[in-house]
């Protein structure tokens, strides 16, 4: 965390964790706006993309399977909305390569919404990658600066990158990023892939602000999605949220899918925000730093703001996809 980091003012909105994506765009016009959302087609994605195109935004969801956002798009449509869905796996840098080459013209938003979490055992991609950095950021890496371009030409672009209160537990392991070394843990490798994310907003400040292009990290907080697949029922009802009949149950302090997707909106679509960059937002609210991130609950951990470190990560993710 450099000295402007520690001096600049903090963003503060009328907002908080309990208001959902459309009040966050609630008179906001996105007519002709052109926005990206990866994984639209459940849980946080589909309430982000129901919130764009809720306020005029053309927007097209990048999924793997297509046919799972078919019914969003048929939704959509049906409220004379504009959506459609796109392939693409970005744990494939195939996919990936395929997604960008027939993108055609500006885009004004690109929501890194797409992610897994814990998975269990290590699994590997194609490429020898982890498969939760490979997805969460390498991925995302490569598709966002695949449409640099793209986004330069829309004259005032955002990037999006959904983070996880986890980066705080986790800095970003530049000796062993895959686990070839340390013994694999599902936690520390989500974690470090979310600190990844966080890492690359602020390198795209650092690197893109001349062309006009800004890139925010959110943290959407606690909410029950598909997200938690891999976790068995052992853990989630240590966690407290699932019963005795093995039903799921928010605790208090969870959010709504409409509620959790909100701070990702604001950062894609909201005049709020507009010129904001490499900044963390939790709750709608840019998120105060945690001086020992190991004990913090919420907040921004340093590791996660250092521009060295970002720097020295856009170097190996770029190495990385172009391997």
């Amino acid at each position: 965390m450099d000295d402007n980091t520690k001096t600049r003012s903090r963003v503060v909105t009328p907002f908080g964790p309990r208001t959902t994506a459309a009040e966050v765009l609630d008179g906001v016009d996105l007519t002709g706006r052109r926005i990206i959302v990866t994984g639209g087609a459940s849980g946080l994605g589909t309430e982000t993309v129901r919130a764009l195109v809720g306020a005029g935004a053309e927007v097209t969801i990048a999924i793997r399977r297509p046919a799972a956002a078919a019914g969003l798009v048929e939704e959509m449509s049906a409220r004379s909305g504009s959506a459609h869905a796109a392939p693409l796996d970005l744990s494939d840098l195939t996919s990936v390569a395929a997604f960008v080459a027939d993108w055609q013209g500006p885009v004004d938003a690109v929501i890194a919404n797409a992610g897994i979490m814990a998975v269990p055992n290590r699994e590997l991609t194609a490429q020898g990658w982890e498969a939760q950095l490979a997805t969460n950021h390498l991925g995302h890496f490569a598709l966002v600066t695949g449409l640099h371009d793209n986004l330069r030409a829309a004259g005032s672009a955002r990037v999006v990158l959904v983070s996880s209160g986890a980066h705080l537990r986790a800095p970003f392991d530049f000796a062993d990023p895959h686990f070839e070394q340390r013994a694999y843990d599902r936690w520390s490798a989500y974690g470090q892939s979310k600190t990844a994310t966080v890492l690359f907003a602020v390198g795209v400040a650092n690197r893109w602000a001349d062309d006009g292009i800004v890139a925010n990290a959110a943290n959407p907080g606690y909410i029950l999605t598909n997200l938690q697949r891999h976790l068995d029922d052992e853990t989630m009802r240590a966690f407290g949220v699932l019963d005795e009949a093995g039903n799921r149950v928010p605790l208090d302090y969870y959010k709504t899918p409409e509620q959790g997707a909100s701070t990702s909106v604001l950062l894609a679509a909201s005049p709020l925000v507009e010129g904001v960059t490499g900044r963390y937002f939790e709750d709608n609210q840019e998120a105060e730093v945690a001086p020992v991130p190991e004990e913090a609950e919420a907040g921004v951990a340093p590791h996660a703001l250092d521009p060295a470190a970002a720097e020295r990560l856009w170097r190996y993710s770029e190495q990385a996809v172009a391997a």
